[in-house]
């Protein structure tokens, strides 16, 4: 393998590259990104960057001399518009074609938005670009923010409003932030860190639409409430970037569909992070961008799986001063109990608490809200448990 053009330089593509060089990779190397911006770590755009306690200095995830390591060629600013399988290329925008012996495609996810014309107050928090321009407008005197999806980026985003003073309120489509990820019993509990703060939450209700003629003033909701704003904050998801791969070969699938180990329908391609469907199931987190590549590139060179990607499920999110940890899987019927700390008044206590979840008489997530040491041999536990599982067959 002479020439390998990963697809994406954001957080998985970084590690991709990493990766392959740390594996004796030594032929070119092609880091393909979208963004003017080299790699940049996205998780504090909604915490420490937007309430200004970081800089992009801080958002860096490589320095020079990292870059100059790699002995990489960089083509930012630059989108992929197609992957042409049988010329073994990767098709630019600009009209170029970077041709490559393998590719590892890490084109991430874009923020879903809602339809209509856009206004000028609305906003979506996915980029460093996203972020500057909504940190922008909350610089503009305090504003009436309402967040729309409470999710991890929409709960953060409400959080830094608040910590800047600015009256938010969260709407939710689900009777409770965070259900399908913690159960209706924790959900309820988390959701009690946005009524402690002051942030307003109005669950079960969706948008009918966005009132405003040049920036928005208001959204209007379904049930026939109308919440006034002069900033609002669209968190609903995201969709992953696969447009480009339109008329390839690769399933597509809810993202690129691979086996278990990050290898697609074509063994010289492999998908890392946000935009991969890693054995039916893509995962938007933070540890899955990048432990995933390891597998994906050992896969790679070799021509064929020889490596499992699968791993113990963790993420974590800040909150109102607090630290949300969560591992494993829970699904629908696994009991929970807290062990550690408790609640007080509906949400997490002074001391946080350390909740554990359990079926057929074993534990298959943890939960955590400020109890780090806890929650971090809880893990270990549940990765002891799932090792023999993460082995891939010869």
């Amino acid at each position: 393998m002479r020439t390998v053009a990963v697809v994406g330089a954001a957080l998985s593509g970084l590690y991709a590259a990493r990766e392959l060089r740390d594996q004796g990779f030594g032929g070119r190397l092609v880091i393909i990104g979208d963004e003017d911006h080299p790699p940049y770590d996205r998780p504090p755009l909604s915490k420490d960057f937007l309430t200004g306690r970081a800089d992009e200095q801080r958002l860096a995830l490589c320095d020079v001399e990292e870059r100059a390591a790699l002995d990489a060629e960089w083509l930012l600013g630059v989108r992929a518009r197609g992957l042409d399988a049988p010329g073994r290329s990767v098709l630019l925008d600009d009209g170029r074609a970077v041709r490559a012996d393998g590719v590892v495609i890490a084109t991430g996810a874009s923020a879903r938005r809602l339809p209509g014309r856009g206004l000028a107050g609305v906003h979506t928090l996915r980029t460093l670009d996203d972020a500057r321009a909504l940190r922008a407008d909350l610089t503009r005197g305090t504003r009436r923010v309402v967040v729309i999806g409470g999710g991890f980026i929409g709960a953060e985003t409400a959080s830094a409003c608040a910590a800047l003073g600015h009256a938010v309120t969260v709407v939710e489509a689900a009777p409770l932030p965070l259900m399908p990820q913690l159960g209706a019993e924790m959900a309820a509990v988390c959701a009690g860190l946005h009524r402690r703060a002051g942030t307003a939450l109005v669950t079960g209700a969706s948008v009918a639409a966005l009132h405003g003629t040049d920036a928005v003033t208001a959204v209007a909701l379904r049930n026939g409430r109308i919440l006034p704003a002069d900033v609002v904050v669209v968190g609903i998801g995201a969709v992953p970037n696969t447009g480009w791969l339109a008329g390839s070969p690769l399933v597509v699938d809810d993202g690129v569909r691979c086996d278990h180990g990050c290898v697609t329908s074509l063994p010289h391609v492999v998908a890392v992070g946000d935009v991969a469907r890693v054995d039916g199931t893509r995962a938007e987190h933070w540890t899955s961008a990048t432990e995933q590549p390891r597998a994906a590139v050992a896969n790679l060179l070799a021509g064929k799986t020889v490596r499992s990607a699968g791993t113990v499920p963790y993420f974590w999110s800040d909150q109102y001063g607090a630290r949300i940890q969560f591992a494993g899987r829970r699904r629908e019927g696994d009991t929970v109990h807290i062990t550690e700390g408790g609640v007080v008044d509906g949400a997490p206590g002074a001391d946080g608490l350390l909740a554990r979840y359990r079926r057929d008489g074993r534990t298959t997530a943890v939960l955590a809200v400020d109890r780090p040491r806890p929650f971090a041999r809880a893990r270990r536990e549940l990765l002891r448990a799932a090792e023999p599982a993460r082995l891939a067959p010869s």
